[in-house]
This record gives structure tokens, C-alpha cells and sequence, in this order.
């Protein structure tokens, strides 16, 4: 009789410690936000999965993950690629079904962010982000919504300007410098136009987009593009205008019926300055190296600027991470995000050519080192930025308030409207949508 019940509390006693096993096992929770790998070495395994789009396409994804991966084993990420075109509009879909089962999520474009903030699908960043907001220029202010913030920035693009050296050289013209009011750039774009026909050099370009003209009016940061009043933009349609009446820039209308890109025209040397996003820094050198662009010489410098405005302070795009309100794995994931939105994930987004949400010396170092960057330190300085203004802020109505102001934008500049008649149009469509 003792022999069995020595056997049975063995049985009891064995059974009690897988028990406990199992129970830690399944209730160990996720690396937390800013864990060490030290902390996170022996936790529990934990798959996340990460909503993207153009995997194939995207140098930055595989790197992130294989440094994060390295310094915690217990967890594994798996990209789910949901395409770019729609990428919006299937993650807001599969989400809307309660989808739990992903974790990370990418997020596109503001219109999106604020679609799903409203669908309350991502989870408040706030009391998860371990680096201070200040390192990222502003934009996290410009995405909060009643005191929170639903996603982090991890990428941006800026406007700075590009131009060509060879020509300014030639006129016998100093370069652009880091810190031009509109006034200075409008003179030097008037200095550096030349010629005729096929040899006719301009001295600026603006692509047809509403942005390339409008959103010089945002930068002094007392007006927003969704405030239902834009007045403010005239003075900027009207110098641009003139401009093209003078022939400094390209005549709207013809650029927007020929479909002419603004690569183009930078490339064969027929502009001596053209304002444009920070994405194109890549592709010229790419370009210059296949032998596309003839533009061999060149340099970069910071956004023109109103009087009085801080030089680096410029308008630009972001792409953010957040955490699957619906998601698991809340704390694993969003120890993710701030690896990849921190100073590490920046150094490592930053030696694949693209450009981190937070930038530092290291950053700027490592992209300025890539090979066929500009050599002078004018273009490094450009990196800097000050603060940078959202394309298209966030507002519930964005994507609607983007239709008018387009359709507003190519009346004027192809003087189907006056200015005041084209504003008029803004002010009156805009402000129907915000009711």
C-alpha cells in the first residue's frame, strides 16, 4: 500500500511540474516596449506577422528584420505582402473582419491612417514609443488625434532642391544655397534661364502636381491645405504664373497633355533647378550611373522658404508602423516598431538609400557616403531638415479635400480661372465637405 502511494504522489508530484511548465510557457509575456535582447533571449516564442506591400521591391524589409531577429531569438516576422495599388483598401477590409492575425501594420498614406483610426483598428502608440516625438521633425503632433497617436513614423520623404551644376557653372552663377527665401530662389531662377528651342535652359521646374505650387503657402505653419480657406495660396499661384509667363518654368499645360515626367527633363540638362522630393536622390544617382541622365554634375539644397521661416523646414510624406488593435501580440510587436522607428532601424533603413522618420549624424553620414551622392557638403547639410510639414495632414475628410483641391489646382495653372476664381473653387468645395 505505501508502494502505490509513494507511486501515485510521484505521478502527482511529475504531473504538477509539467503543469507548471506549460503555464509559463503560455502565459510569458512578449517582449515589452524597449526590451534588451538580454531580457527577451529566454521569452516564450512568438511569431509576429508584418502587413506590407512590394516586398520583392523594398531593400529596407529583410535587413530590420534579420537585425531584430538577431537580438531576439524568440521571435520570428513574417511579411505579409498585401500589393501596393490597394494596399489601403484590402488592409482596412481584411482588419474590418476582426483580423487578429496581424500583428504589425504598415501604414501607406494619411488618408489610410485616418480611415483607420476612425475604424478604431490600431492600437495608441503613446505609452509604447520609447524615442522622444521631438526626433521626428513634427510629424508626430501632425498624426495625433485627441491627445493620441495610432502609428509611428519609420520613413519619410522631404522636398529639397535639385540642380544642376554644369549649367550654373557655365553662367557663371553661384550655386543655390541652404537658405533662400522665395524671393532669392525666384531671382535665381530668373538669372539662370537661357536660350531658345531645343536649347532653351529653364531656370526652375514644377511638376504638375498641386504640391509642387501650393504647399509653399504651409511652411511659415500658420495655415494647414485642409483648413477650408486658402487665400493664402495666391501670392504663390500668382509668382508661379509669372514665372511661366516669363518662360522661367515649363508652360503647365503642355507639361500635363505631353505626360512629361520630371525626371526627364532634369536628366537631359533643361532645368537648372527643380524643387522635388528627397525619393528622386536615388534614382538620379542610379541613373546617372546607367547613363540615363546626363545631369552628371549635380547637388541638392534645402527648400526655399518665406522670410522669417527657419531654413530646413520643408513638407513631405511618411510611412508609419502601428499595432493591430485586434493583434496578440501587442507588446512583441510594438517592441518591434520601436527598433525599426529608433536609431538603430534608422542606420539600417539609411544604408539601404532610404530615408528613416528619425535622422542623426550617423544617418546623414551613411547616406551622404553612398556612392554617387554629391560630394559637397552643401547636399550633405541639405539631409538636415528642420521640420517638415505633411503633404496632406490629418483630417477625416482628407481624400475629399485632395479631389477639390486638384481639380481647383489644374484650372489655375492652365488659366481655364483666374487665381481668385480658382481659390474661390477651393474655399466653396472644401468647406461643403467639412459641412
Amino acid at each position: 500500500m505505501r508502494r502505490v502511494l509513494s507511486l501515485v504522489l510521484v505521478l502527482v508530484l511529475a504531473l504538477s511540474m509539467l503543469a507548471g511548465c506549460g503555464s509559463t510557457a503560455s502565459s510569458s509575456t512578449p517582449a515589452s516596449s524597449g526590451s534588451t535582447a538580454d531580457s527577451t533571449a529566454e521569452a516564450a516564442p512568438v511569431n509576429l506577422k508584418w502587413a506590407v506591400w512590394d516586398v520583392d521591391a523594398t531593400a529596407y524589409y529583410k535587413p530590420l528584420i534579420d537585425a531584430y531577429t538577431a537580438k531576439n531569438p524568440n521571435v520570428t516576422i513574417e511579411m505579409v505582402d498585401l500589393g501596393s495599388t490597394d494596399y489601403m483598401t484590402v488592409l482596412a477590409t481584411q482588419l474590418s473582419g476582426g483580423a487578429d492575425d496581424l500583428d504589425i501594420i504598415s501604414v501607406k498614406d494619411i488618408p489610410g491612417y485616418a480611415n483607420l483610426v476612425n475604424l478604431g483598428m490600431l492600437e495608441p502608440m503613446n505609452n509604447y514609443l520609447t524615442t522622444d516625438t521631438s526626433e521626428f521633425g513634427g510629424t508626430i503632433e501632425q498624426i495625433t488625434v485627441d491627445g493620441n497617436f495610432y502609428a509611428v513614423p519609420f520613413i519619410k520623404s522631404f522636398w529639397v532642391v535639385f540642380y544642376n551644376k554644369d549649367l550654373f557653372d557655365a553662367a557663371g552663377v553661384e550655386y543655390p544655397t541652404n537658405d533662400m527665401t522665395l524671393d532669392e530662389y525666384d531671382a535665381l531662377a530668373r538669372k539662370m534661364t537661357s536660350g531658345t528651342g531645343a536649347n532653351k535652359v529653364y531656370g526652375a521646374h514644377y511638376h504638375t502636381w498641386r504640391s509642387a505650387v501650393q504647399l509653399f503657402g504651409i511652411l511659415d505653419g500658420k495655415n494647414t491645405i485642409v483648413d477650408g480657406t486658402y487665400d493664402f495660396l495666391a501670392p504663390y499661384y500668382e509668382r508661379i504664373l509669372a514665372e511661366q509667363k516669363d518662360g522661367i518654368c515649363q508652360d503647365y499645360a503642355t507639361l500635363k497633355t505631353s505626360s512629361t515626367h520630371y525626371s526627364g527633363v532634369f536628366y537631359n540638362n533643361s532645368v537648372a533647378m527643380m524643387n522635388m522630393g528627397s525619393w528622386f536622390i536615388a534614382t538620379q544617382i542610379e541613373k546617372v550611373k546607367s547613363g540615363e541622365s546626363l545631369a552628371t554634375n549635380w547637388g541638392i539644397v534645402k527648400y526655399p522658404h518665406e522670410e522669417g521661416v527657419e531654413p530646413g523646414t520643408t513638407l513631405g510624406t511618411i510611412t508609419s508602423l502601428g499595432v493591430n488593435s485586434k493583434s496578440n501580440n501587442k507588446d512583441a510587436a510594438a517592441d518591434f516598431i520601436n527598433f525599426v522607428a529608433g536609431e538603430e532601424g534608422a542606420a539600417i533603413v539609411a544604408s539601404t538609400g532610404s530615408f528613416p522618420a528619425v535622422t542623426n549624424e550617423t544617418v546623414l553620414n551613411s547616406i551622404a557616403a553612398i556612392d554617387g551622392f554629391p560630394t559637397d557638403e552643401a547636399s550633405k547639410e541639405a539631409l538636415n531638415t528642420y521640420k517638415t510639414y505633411l503633404e496632406m495632414p490629418m483630417d477625416a475628410h482628407s481624400a475629399d479635400i485632395e479631389t477639390v483641391l486638384n481639380a481647383a489646382h489644374d484650372n489655375i495653372m492652365t488659366e481655364n480661372v483666374t487665381v481668385e476664381e480658382g481659390i474661390k473653387e477651393m474655399n466653396d468645395g472644401v468647406k461643403a465637405i467639412l459641412g
